[in-house]
């Protein structure tokens, strides 16, 4: 069986980081990885969730690929990750993240 692809975290717009960090912290068990005025990652038990500003990064899910680069250039980030962005077929952002 070939192994299946991990997706890394899924990032849902928000107008107010803090707010939306601070609604998901008191009412679901998870821990935050990072967080600044334009996003956060928290992390659940099987995966992280992203909140994102509007027109500051965009909505999306991030998978994690070995050849990640196959997708575009990859860019590194301010929290380290190095990943390329892309659309599917029906429009929606994408994230390929390196390991």
């Amino acid at each position: 069986m070939t192994a299946l692809d991990p997706i890394d975290h899924i990032a849902l717009p928000s107008a107010d980081i803090a707010a939306t960090v601070e609604w998901y912290k008191n009412n679901f068990q998870c821990s935050v990885v990072y967080q600044d005025p334009t996003w956060a990652m928290l992390e659940f038990g099987n995966i992280k969730l992203a909140f994102v500003t509007p027109g500051q990064h965009p909505a999306h899910i991030a998978f994690v690929r070995e050849n990640a680069e196959a997708f575009g250039p990859l860019k590194t980030h301010r929290d380290g990750t190095r990943s390329t962005y892309a659309a599917d077929p029906g429009g929606n952002t994408i994230e390929i993240m390196a390991p």
